[in-house]
């Protein structure tokens, strides 16, 4: 009975917090409207800056409680630069679980390190992701992640546009979790 009760509380914590985030996103201006450019060179009349969301303690936290529920059983969070880092940060402080930094592309200077942070050899590594389009940008955290020897299953991301970016990421055998998808945000 108590794991009935407790499993229940769960679900409407999930829900509340799907849509307290949404109501955050919107209160500090991550939802804009306009003509932009995205990073995987599609057209939008909106466009979801989560570094606004990130540059805010209070929706920050939020995301961060949001995701954590998302961290049993991995060993290190992984985010590729610029976006994804503050998230993964916030991730780690919620959770104590360690955190690397991913570049997109190999230093040539100092120790000419890709991944910044613990190993993640032989490691069962969360990536957390900002926003999602098409995916490509995930693709490549997940290969760089892999070529470095860690175990990828699962991608956590904040927003998805629902625009292929799930379907890229589940042919390579990785489990895709948005916190909200684009029509949680335009609808909610």
């Amino acid at each position: 009975m108590n794991i009935i009760i407790k499993t229940m509380e769960n679900i409407h914590h999930i829900n509340m917090s799907k849509e307290t985030l949404t109501q955050l996103l919107k209160n500090c201006g991550a939802l804009q409207f306009g003509r932009f450019v995205l990073t995987s060179g599609a057209i939008s009349e909106y466009y979801i800056d989560i570094k606004k969301a990130s540059t805010d303690p209070k929706t920050l936290k939020e995301i961060a409680i949001a995701m954590a529920s998302y961290t049993k059983g991995y060993d290190v969070l992984a985010g590729m630069e610029l976006g994804a880092v503050p998230l993964v940060v916030a991730l780690s402080l919620e959770t104590n679980i360690p955190y690397v930094i991913v570049r997109k592309e190999k230093r040539q200077h100092g120790t000419g390190k890709q991944i910044e942070g613990v190993s993640i050899k032989d490691k069962k590594v969360l990536i957390v992701e900002d926003v999602t389009t098409s995916g490509g940008s995930v693709v490549k955290t997940i290969d760089i992640i892999r070529k470095n020897q860690g175990f990828v299953e699962k991608v956590l991301c904040v927003v998805d546009r629902e625009s292929g970016a799930k379907e890229k990421i589940e042919l390579l055998d990785v489990t895709f979790e948005p916190l909200l998808s684009v029509s949680d945000i335009l609808n909610g």
